[in-house]
């Protein structure tokens, strides 16, 4: 046998062992329910996806609900993990946690790193000025300086839709309010619930403030899931549509956005409905 031969064996054999592996670790819905845990990375920090209760010590919110039916449905345990908001891809790839729960928007780069499951929720990004300002709609911010929040997608979507806008990130959303207030910028960028947030926090303040009308962007969240697991894809889009069908989506929407909550919605304007 020539040294041409045995490269062209060795290479193949290679490549079989490979494939072999792949296969053998490829079906991650299997790992976890022999585990008999499912590790959901969430933020922790963002309310009302998820935060901690401040009675209770514990996790709770709109993700947290979701992450407790979805382990239910696949006959788990669910086990949360606080994440920042930049590692939440990188966890996912790395294995650290299984699925993301964790505010995660869907956008085209980050299709290309991971899947993502139906959207769970749907909303918009808008802007938050001083009324003293003057400011009534998004054309007039051209060439201003806005806040918001590092991370996300806010940023890209407001020198998007603005043009020349020197956009500011910070570490959350009360350092980028706290800018807005003290005049360091005409705007702040944030989604829609998280805005309203603000401003429910911000006690007598808040009538100082209001939420410009247009969006600039819409946003669907849904769960993150690493690529080439379409088992765990599956799985996932299956529980999502049986919460829908059971009427525990809509409960868990106005649990946290409704019009009891500080984020005020009076309606759901979607539903978790079949990929196309």
């Amino acid at each position: 046998m020539n040294s041409l031969h045995k490269f062209f064996l060795s290479t193949i054999t290679t490549l079989s062992l490979t494939t072999l592996v792949q296969q053998v670790h490829a079906d991650q819905l299997a790992d976890i329910q022999q585990k008999g845990e499912i590790v959901i990375g969430v933020l922790g920090t963002a309310e009302p996806f998820s935060f901690i209760d401040p009675k209770t010590r514990e996790l709770v919110g709109y993700e947290i609900d979701i992450g407790k039916d979805l382990a239910q449905a696949l006959g788990v345990k669910p086990v949360f993990k606080q994440l920042a908001v930049a590692a939440r891809i990188p966890e996912l790839q790395q294995g650290h946690v299984d699925i993301l729960a964790a505010a995660l928007a869907i956008t085209p780069d980050r299709q290309e790193q991971i899947d993502f499951s139906i959207p769970t929720l749907i909303t918009g990004q808008k802007i938050l000025v001083s009324k003293q300002s003057g400011i009534s709609g998004i054309a007039q911010l051209e060439g201003k300086k806005l806040v918001t929040i590092k991370g996300g997608t806010q940023e890209a979507n407001a020198k998007k839709a603005i043009a020349q806008a020197n956009v500011v990130s910070f570490d959350n959303a009360p350092q980028a309010f706290l800018a807005l207030q003290q005049g360091k910028a005409e705007g702040m960028v944030d989604d829609e619930s998280g805005l309203v947030g603000v401003l429910n926090k911000a006690g007598s303040k808040a009538e100082n403030f209001t939420i410009l009308p247009e969006r600039i962007s819409t946003t669907q969240v849904a769960i993150g899931i690493k690529k080439h697991e379409p088992a765990l894809l599956a799985a996932i889009n299956s529980a999502l549509l049986q919460a829908e069908t059971r009427g525990e989506a809509g409960k868990w929407f106005f649990q946290w956005y409704g019009p009891t909550t500080q984020h005020g919605f009076s309606e759901r304007d979607f539903t978790w409905s079949a990929p196309n």
